[in-house]
């Protein structure tokens, strides 16, 4: 046996490289990552967008019978598969979606994480990651309001934070399956579908759901969910869960949080606010105000991979009560018993789905404290006045209808020349022409029954001439069309 156990670890070497060997691996790699950096602001070389894709067949063989091979062709795979196609969400073109960009910093993070390989899940095996993980949690919910005995979790984005949120408000409002159907939810058509999404695998989708009607500025109308509320109280059903957005994904908008705390707190009820994508625009002082309300709140969700530009992968979770999230997600087993002998600070694994978990406050704590916050709030100032440039360009263009004022960096608009149907089909053809160019990515909606274009402006690497680029090929796409009648 012994002999076997030597050749096997012979065998195995490969995964241990030693100081030279990783030397030529880092080198090859920095190489890539490098080279795609230098080029990430320019849009002829390094497009935001590339479509061909759409032609290409799969080439990918079995990891599991293929050969190895060497590091530098395994990097210039990458460079000529994966950066040749789609969209590229680390460039300032991407004006699509919600965008971020990922910083340099927490890319370094990553890498460390992946290195030491810290387990952040529990608090017993790694003591100072869960301090730096409640650490950020702490600074967030002190960033909306929230009081330090507030918990949460930093998840993989908002789908699961917001899933820790609602299944922590299932338990808090104890809804059975003999309630159920009489409990209802109150939100509105701009809700982020991954609320949906939440609802259904937290076991709530046999609930009554209600979309509030909005305002001409896509905000939930308090007044209306107040007659909702007292309707459905008539009927026998219990109003239990209001949830509100602080930056709709098609507008930006900020519901009235205010006044709907006021209600939720007139009624018992929990409220939830995802504040995925316009949360951390509470870091300007300008802009605070207008989420007055949120510390009101029972649950919220901050995504740092948006307004804190990380990479994707890291959005919050934070619950005013600790005993809702404690009683969805601990647990406990006879092989973690070592582990549940120490309680000095709660562990995340108790406070969401993961047991095991990445180290994911390491990227967010490593930016914050090499660059300080002055650079986040100077860029997330940036990205507001850009969003009310690209406005002002667009109200110039006759041919261009802007459906409202940028709340925060959302412009949503369509094209205007004709009647519904031709509006459609011209909107859906500039995007088109946009796509096919590549330098810049918008992406579209719906609303109100209306194709729309959204320019939404998150990364920290869009600037004056990215913006300016995406204008260009509108005002060029709507010469080309009639003026607009009356």
């Amino acid at each position: 046996m012994k002999d076997r156990l030597l050749h096997l670890r012979k065998q195995s070497e490969a995964l241990e490289p030693n100081a030279a060997q990783r030397e030529t691996l880092r080198k090859s790699v920095l190489a890539y990552t490098e080279e795609f950096l230098e080029q990430i602001h320019d849009y002829g070389k390094a497009p935001a967008f590339r479509h061909e894709w759409i032609q290409k067949e799969e080439t990918e063989t079995d990891p599991f019978q293929a050969p190895p091979l060497e590091i530098d062709d395994l990097m210039g795979r990458l460079k000529h598969e994966l950066d040749d196609e789609g969209l590229n969400p680390a460039s300032g073109g991407h004006l699509g979606y919600i965008p971020g960009g990922g910083i340099y910093a927490s890319s370094l993070a990553d890498y460390i994480a992946a290195v030491n390989n810290k387990y952040a899940g529990i608090y017993f095996v790694s003591p100072a990651a869960v301090r730096m993980e409640h650490a950020l949690l702490r600074s967030t919910a002190k960033l909306i309001g929230y009081p330090a005995s507030s918990v949460g979790n930093i998840a993989s984005g908002g789908s699961i934070a917001n899933l820790i949120c609602l299944v922590s408000a299932r338990e808090a409002l104890d809804i059975t399956p003999e309630t159920i159907r009489k409990t209802v939810i109150y939100s509105s058509e701009h809700a982020h579908h991954c609320l949906h999404k939440a609802v259904r695998i937290g076991g709530l989708k046999e609930a009554v759901w209600r979309d509030v009607p909005l305002d001409e500025h896509f905000r939930m109308r308090p007044e209306r969910l107040r007659e909702m509320i007292l309707n459905d109280q008539e009927e026998g059903l219990r109003p239990a869960l209001l949830i509100a957005s602080a930056g709709t994904t098609d507008m930006g908008a900020i519901d009235p949080l205010q006044e709907l705390a006021d209600i939720k707190e007139e009624f018992g009820m929990w409220m939830h606010v995802d504040a995925a994508y316009g949360g951390y625009f509470m870091l300007l002082d300008d802009l605070k105000p207008r989420f007055g309300g949120i510390e009101r709140s029972d649950s919220a969700v901050l995504d740092p991979h948006k307004g804190l530009f990380l990479p994707y992968g890291t959005g919050i979770a934070l619950v005013k009560h600790p005993e809702p999230v404690m009683k969805a997600h601990g647990y406990t087993a006879n092989y973690m018993q070592d582990a549940q002998s120490e309680d000095l600070e709660l562990s995340p694994a108790d406070l969401s789905p993961e047991l095991t978990k990445h180290f994911r406050a390491l990227r967010m704590w490593l930016p914050l404290r090499l660059h300080g916050v002055e650079p986040f709030r100077a860029a997330l100032e940036e990205k507001r006045l850009l969003a009310l440039y690209v406005a002002e360009e667009l109200r110039k263009i006759p041919q261009v209808e802007l459906l409202c004022d940028p709340e925060l960096s959302v412009v949503t608009f369509r094209i205007a020349a004709g009647d519904e149907a031709l509006n459609d089909r011209l909107s859906e053809e500039l995007l088109t022409s946009i796509h096919n160019n590549g330098r810049v990515f918008l992406s579209s909606s719906r609303v109100n029954g209306k194709y729309v274009l959204r320019c939404a402006i998150l990364s920290f690497r869009t600037h004056l001439e990215t913006v300016d680029e995406a204008l260009q090929q509108v005002r060029t796409f709507a010469e080309r069309l009639p003026q607009v009648v009356g």
